[in-house]
């Protein structure tokens, strides 16, 4: 997401209530790549923090080139175009950008509540999206753009939950398919941070930002997800990727703690999510403390473990100055029933009794799979990398950073049609995720999955009252 400094709902509301026509009448079209060595030609609306961390990678990659970046702050914008390597043209109405014709694609990195307007009025123009999670904010939102996107097929729709293109991730998912884990059975989940003695300032109210309340979108209700949009998002999308399907019921605690600056989001979240297998996500986001228990301690903030009958994983993505981490541990051997001695009961006993651990064990890549196509040079070098994982003298790296991944398969999806992995409902689901999340905090009630159904949906039938 941006820095503060990003468009305000009043001038995304402005800016919005002409697109929708203008967009209808320019684009009876779907946008085709026509630029030379079928580069697609890309656009960025909202070029804060988020967008800018883009422009930087971006610059780093082939297969696509910035032509116009948007933003209303005059500084975001110059930053933007002057940082990127490609020099796109600036404006402050995206309107502009999306009545271009040599435009295929646009990336929105904006606050959270302009994420819906704005990736409707670029689906409207033709153009193909690459949207920054949480997708949508409101309930009505979820029914009305997958509609919208269910109208254009051959338009891409793709959302920014970068795990997805994590090679870890994969690795853990095909793990979890293979059955080295067993039964997955719970996924735990923090990001946690310290904004006393490390504040940040898009988590910090400020008082006299000439926007008013709009500056301060992350921390009102009105304009944001909080914790949970922002952080949560990303793990609940891990969790029902790694158990494969929706959760049922969440039941949420969340207040404001600590920050009594005027904020109505909380500073300290913890969830329970429960799914149709008895399977179990528990998430917890809090703004005191950061250490983390995963990996030993050595990384902070943010991870996941994902627990099952026969092992467990520890996994949390990369940063541009820490590498991805994914390590697992085997649960103990199955007790043989055959061994039914006295001595063998005893050992068996004594042994649950001492709560001793297992070691850690690397997730391997694929990369470092041996195969039978190997040279022996290519086998010896792999055995000795996997001695040294085994050793922690080195971790395995991923290729590519998932942003940068995500971005490049955003591309070629464009080029051929294809299907992201990080699809529409992919996205509606997490958003529902978090709506249903926030809405059980503030009722303090369980609230089911199937809720989201009929929250903010025209076309739902009311329920029939029996008696």
């Amino acid at each position: 997401m941006s820095e503060p400094n990003d468009m305000t709902r009043r001038d995304a509301a402005k800016l919005a209530a002409g697109a929708t026509a203008a967009a209808v009448i320019a684009a009876p079209w779907i946008q085709k790549v026509k630029a030379a060595n079928n580069q697609v030609q890309m656009a960025i609306i909202g070029t804060g923090g988020r967008g800018q961390y883009h422009i930087t990678h971006l610059n780093g990659l082939d297969g696509g080139r910035l032509v116009a970046a948007c933003d209303i702050f005059q500084p975001n914008l110059d930053k933007a175009v002057n940082s990127s390597k490609d020099k796109p043209k600036g404006y402050k109405d995206y309107r502009e950008i999306l009545n271009r014709n040599d435009i295929d694609a646009v990336l929105i990195s904006t606050p959270l509540y302009t994420h819906f307007p704005i990736t409707r009025d670029a689906l409207l123009a033709g153009k193909h999206v690459l949207c920054e999670k949480s997708l949508v904010h409101k309930p009505e939102e979820i029914h009305m753009l997958r509609k919208l996107v269910n109208e254009r097929p051959k338009q891409v729709m793709q959302v920014g939950l970068q795990r997805r293109y994590s090679k870890f991730y994969q690795t853990a998912r095909q793990m979890v398919d293979k059955g080295l884990l067993g039964d997955v059975t719970n996924v735990y989940a923090q990001w946690h941070r310290n904004l006393i003695n490390v504040p940040s300032a898009t988590w910090t109210m400020k008082k006299n930002d000439p926007r008013g309340e709009e500056g301060n979108w992350r921390l009102l209700s009105k304009f944001s997800g909080g914790l949970v949009a922002e952080l949560g998002s990303h793990q609940m999308d891990i969790a029902d990727w790694m158990f494969g399907s929706h959760f049922e019921t969440v039941n949420g605690v969340g207040g404001i703690d600590y920050f009594k600056d005027g904020r109505d989001v909380f500073d300290s979240v913890q969830l329970i999510f429960r799914y149709p297998k008895g399977q179990r996500l528990m998430a917890s986001y809090i703004s005191t403390n950061q250490h983390s228990a995963l990996f030993g301690g050595t990384r902070a903030q943010f991870g996941e473990i994902i627990m099952g009958t026969e092992g467990t994983i520890h996994i949390t993505v990369g940063t541009d100055d820490e590498p991805a981490l994914g390590i697992w541990y085997r649960e103990p051997a199955k007790k043989n029933p055959a061994a039914g001695t006295a001595k063998a009961a005893v050992a068996s006993a004594s042994l649950a009794s001492t709560g001793k651990g297992a070691k850690s064990l690397p997730i391997l890549l694929s990369k470092d799979e041996v195969g039978e196509q190997d040279s022996f040079v290519q086998k010896e070098l792999k055995f000795a990398r996997r001695w040294l994982y085994s050793k922690g003298v080195m971790v395995p790296e991923e290729d590519k950073n998932p942003v940068d991944q995500q971005m490049l398969e955003f591309w070629e999806c464009v080029r051929t049609g294809a299907k992201p992995k990080a699809d529409l409902e992919i996205g509606l689901s997490d958003s529902a995720s978090v709506i249903l999340s926030n809405l059980s905090m503030k009722e303090e009630r369980r609230v089911w999955q199937k809720e989201i159904q009929t929250l903010g949906n025209p076309d739902a039938k009311p329920a029939v009252k029996k008696g």
